[in-house]
């Protein structure tokens, strides 16, 4: 058994380049070949299909790849819990996140945790929920940022009620109103997060029964902000996004108990690594006074 060559599997995955893979890990492009090739070898079957459009897991790569991660998972908590018990806190966490928590939390939460624990590195990978949710399940990452619920096959922790917001230019008609109710905005044009990241928004239409004329799907939150202080339409966007908006725009709220919920999302919370958990621990009481 080669842990090198199943970090290096693992890392061309996610890189989806033998070349990136090959930088990630500082090692040579043909290092990277030679152990793919290695194990294609040892277990006799193609782990990679090669093409003009890049590189995809074989059938046969995608059933060993899960176990792949998680004999990494396991070295990686043996060695931290190794370290635990020679009273160093290291390791490394690899978390998943969207661009809203990303901007409004990580840097303060990211700046004091390694103040705090200098030997315990951190990896993030940024997505939309449903990424983050499939890389939770693949092993890719110890946990993720996510907007709740889950799939039932994990196990998730609440961290924040996210107020659901209208947002327009000023000089709309509705734009005096203290809240809005949803089915006032049936005729507007709206502009909206793409598949992925739309599960709050759309929350909103199924309860209410709106069914919106949707103009543009954007997978970006400053983009969307941009299109409706451009008059293109109107959002209904989660609270945390709306930071730094342009001055021609109102805010309002949603009329309704309309939220997202943030929180985190992991496979198992007994057998996270201990920097993950700490990690999590860490988030958490953060979070708390961000409230």
């Amino acid at each position: 058994m080669s842990l090198a060559k199943y970090e290096i599997f693992s890392t061309v995955v996610d890189e989806g380049s033998l070349s990136r893979a090959a930088e990630k890990l500082n090692l040579s492009q043909s290092a990277v070949s030679h152990a793919i090739t290695g194990l294609e070898r040892e277990w006799g079957f193609l782990l990679l299909s090669r093409g003009r459009s890049g590189i995809h897991l074989t059938q046969n790569g995608e059933q060993v790849l899960l176990i792949v991660r998680e004999i990494l998972k396991w070295d990686e908590q043996l060695t931290q819990e190794i370290s635990k018990i020679n009273g160093i806190e290291g390791g490394t966490v690899r978390i998943g996140t969207f661009t809203s928590v990303s901007v409004r939390w990580l840097p303060e939460i990211l700046k004091s945790f390694n103040e705090q624990y200098p030997n315990i590195e951190v990896k993030l990978i940024e997505g939309d929920y449903i990424e983050i949710e499939h890389w939770v399940s693949t092993g890719a990452i110890d946990f993720g940022f996510v907007s709740l619920p889950t799939a039932q096959s994990l196990e998730s922790i609440p961290l924040m009620k996210d107020r659901m917001q209208c947002l327009l230019p000023s000089e709309h008609p509705l734009a005096n109103k203290k809240s809005i109710p949803p089915i006032l905005l049936k005729d507007e044009d709206f502009i909206v997060s793409k598949k992925g990241s739309d599960n709050d928004v759309n929350r909103v239409f199924k309860k209410t029964g709106l069914k919106p004329k949707i103009k543009f799907e954007l997978g970006d939150d400053q983009a969307i902000i941009s299109m409706v202080a451009n008059g293109l339409g109107v959002s209904i966007l989660p609270e945390l996004i709306l930071y730094q908006v342009p001055k021609n725009l109102r805010i309002i709220p949603v009329e309704g108990e309309f939220y997202r919920t943030i929180g985190l999302t992991t496979v198992s919370l007994k057998t996270i690594s201990p920097a993950a958990k700490k990690m999590i621990d860490y988030i958490k009481q953060v979070v708390e006074n961000f409230n």
